[in-house]
C-alpha cells in the first residue's frame, strides 16, 4: 500500500544543511499498522510528511496504492491526497467550527454535495463515538474527544491510508488507550492501512504489526514486530521488554551463566523454562522477565541464571535454540 525507496530530504539554510531523512526504504502492506519509533530529531515527522508530499523529497520515490506521488503535478497530487488521511498531535481543529463543522470541512474541500456531507458527518461521528457532541465547539471538548474529531475528519473522504503524527503524545495514559483501541478497531473494520510515528513504546506494543526504529534520519532496524523480537540484539525487543539487570550483577561470576531469551507466538505460552530445568536437571533461576500480548502476537522475554560456566551449558543453550528461542 505504501512503497518508499531511497527517500532523502535535506533542509538547508545559509549556515548549514541538515539531512532529516537519509536513504529510507519502507514497505507498508495493505491493512497493516506500521509504527516508526524514534526520539525527537530522528526524522520521523519529515518522513511522514513526505508520504503525502507535504514535504517534497530531494531524492527517492513514494507510492501509495500503486500511484507514485513524487512527480505528480499540483492538481493530480491534490486529488491523490484525498486517499490519504492524517491526524495530528495537537488536533489542528478549527476553533470557530463545531464538531460536525470540522468534519464537514474535509468534505467541502473535496466538493461533496451538502446532503452527502451531512450524511457522511453523521456516519463518522457515530463511528468515533461523538454523535452527541456534534454541536459542541473544540474548546468544550476533552483532549481525547478532540482527537476523535481529528480522526473522523481524516476519514471523511474514505481514505485507504491513515497517517498518524504522534497522535497520542499529548494525551494521558487512559485516553491514549481509548484512542489506540479506536485506531485498532478502524484498522480491522475498514481495512485501513495505518502508518504512525511515535516515541512511545506503548503505542508500538499495543497496535503495531510491524515497526522500524529510526535514528539520525535512517532506519536502524525494520520488520514485523514478531520478527524483530526474534532478531538477536534487536533494539525493539530490548525496549519492548526491558530486563532488570540489577540481579545479574549480584549473580554474575561464580560459575553462573546469564542468558536472555525471547520467544513469540505459541512458544510464549509453553513451559520452556520448566522443560529446560527438567531436561538438564538444572537449577534455573528467573532473574526478570514477562509475557505480554502485543497487537499481533504473544511474546515473552526473560533473563535466566543457569548454574555453571557457559561451556557447561552448551547443550542447554542448543536445546533452547532448537525450540525456536532467540538468545
Amino acid at each position: 500500500m505504501i512503497e518508499i525507496s531511497g527517500l532523502r530530504k535535506t533542509y538547508r539554510s545559509r549556515k548549514r544543511s541538515v539531512v532529516a531523512v537519509d536513504g529510507v526504504d519502507l514497505h507498508v502492506g495493505e491493512g497493516e499498522v506500521f509504527g516508526v519509533l524514534g526520539q525527537s530529531g530522528a526524522g520521523k515527522s519529515t518522513l511522514l510528511r513526505c508520504v503525502n508530499m507535504l514535504e517534497r523529497p530531494d531524492a527517492g520515490t513514494v507510492a501509495v496504492g500503486g500511484l507514485e506521488l513524487t512527480n505528480l503535478r499540483r492538481e493530480r497530487l491534490r486529488v491523490a491526497r484525498h486517499g490519504i488521511g492524517m491526524i495530528h498531535q495537537h488536533f489542528a481543529l478549527l476553533s470557530s467550527r463545531t464538531v460536525a463543522g470540522n468534519v464537514a470541512f474535509a468534505l467541502e474541500v473535496t466538493g461533496a454535495p451538502r446532503a452527502e456531507r451531512k450524511a457522511r458527518v453523521a456516519e463518522l461521528l457515530e463511528l468515533v463515538g461523538l454523535s452527541e457532541r456534534a454541536d459542541a465547539y473544540p474548546a468544550q471538548l476533552s483532549g481525547g474527544q478532540k482527537q476523535r474529531v481529528g480522526i473522523a475528519r481524516a476519514l471523511a473522504a474514505r481514505p485507504k491510508v491513515l497517517l498518524s503524527d504522534e497522535a497520542t503524545s499529548a494525551l494521558d495514559p487512559e485516553t491514549t488507550e481509548s484512542i489506540l483501541r479506536l485506531l485498532l478497531d478502524l484498522n480491522r473494520r475498514l481495512g485501513l492501512t495505518i502508518l504512525l510515528i511515535t516515541h512511545e513504546m506503548t503505542v508500538v506494543k499495543r497496535i503495531c504489526t510491524s515497526a522500524a526504529v529510526m535514528r539520525d534520519g535512517r532506519f536502524v532496524e525494520s520488520g514485523t514486530v514478531a520478527g524483530l523480537l526474534r532478531q538477536p540484539g534487536s533494539e525493539l525487543a530490548r525496549d519492548l521488554f526491558p530486563l532488570d539487570t540489577s540481579a545479574s550483577v549480584a549473580t554474575a561470576g561464580g560459575g553462573v551463566t546469564i542468558v536472555d531469551i525471547t520467544v513469540s507466538g505459541d512458544e510464549a505460552d509453553e513451559p520452556i523454562i520448566a522443560d529446560l530445568a527438567r531436561r538438564f536437571a538444572s537449577d534455573v533461576r528467573i532473574l526478570s522477565g514477562s509475557v505480554e500480548t502485543l497487537a499481533a502476537t504473544r511474546a515473552g522475554r526473560w533473563r535466566l541464571a543457569l548454574p555453571g560456566a557457559p561451556e557447561d551449558n552448551s547443550e542447554a543453550l542448543e536445546y533452547l535454540r532448537k525450540r525456536g528461542v532467540t538468545l
